[in-house]
């Protein structure tokens, strides 16, 4: 199965391909930056150029799969628009994994067995004090919790006894403020990437209509549709 993925969640944006050569290999091509803002400026060069490196044409691809969340609203949003754009224009049918099993499963091979059979608990800084955070098994395919927001002063209820790893940029605030001797905090510059997403797409169900997963509202509130002398007096 060829497949393109890409993610625009958090810090970074990504696209791959995975392809079968003439030689009926199996080859990936990849690209990957790290990001603060631009992801829409940025994803659709990406994948012109992963596209390109493989010598593929979008006829050529059998499936489309996208990180559909938690993560920053308007990197989220433009990964799913543009998912769903290619599904249009393309016919392609599309899959989607959250942000957060898609780095649990860069975390397990980064980690190898080094992890032992710890749960692996993925935390990413949401701001304000508050974690995104989800407890995986052996791999990503085996959550033990919901993906969720946690609040800083509730992290410490929330994360499974005994030993387990930790990995990604919330593993700050989970020293900071849980005092745990059996907890290891690992990879804190962990991202999602579409290595990964591309390698787990083909066991995925594609959906009708790809959406994102929002675990908190946008910070920006649309405007507001009351006439300007009602907005003034409430």
């Amino acid at each position: 199965m060829n497949v393109l993925a890409f993610d625009t969640c958090f810090g970074a944006v990504s696209a791959a391909v995975r392809y079968r050569n003439g030689r009926g290999e199996w080859v990936l091509c990849e690209a990957y930056e790290t990001i603060a803002s631009g992801h829409a400026e940025r994803l659709l060069p990406l994948i012109g150029e992963v596209m390109d490196g493989a010598g593929l044409t979008y006829a050529q691809l059998d499936r489309i799969a996208v990180t559909i969340g938690p993560g920053g609203f308007t990197g989220l949003r433009c990964g799913v628009a543009t998912a769903r754009a290619m599904a249009l224009a393309t016919g392609l049918p599309v899959v989607g994994l959250s942000s957060l099993a898609v780095m649990a499963e860069r975390a397990r091979l980064l980690l190898g067995p080094s992890r032992g059979e710890r749960p692996l608990v993925i935390a990413v800084d949401a701001r304000r004090g508050a974690l995104y955070m989800q407890t995986f098994g052996e791999t990503a395919g085996d959550p033990l919790k919901p993906a969720e927001l946690v609040d800083g002063q509730e992290v410490a209820q929330r994360l499974p006894s005994g030993a387990i790893v930790v990995a990604g940029s919330g593993g700050a605030l989970i020293t900071a403020t849980v005092h745990r001797s059996d907890i290891e905090c690992v990879l804190p510059d962990l991202q999602p990437h579409a290595r990964q997403l591309s390698l787990l797409a083909p066991i995925l169900t594609p959906v009708q209509r790809i959406g994102p997963l929002y675990l908190r509202p946008a910070d920006a509130k649309p405007p507001s549709t009351l006439p300007l002398s009602r907005r003034l007096s409430s």
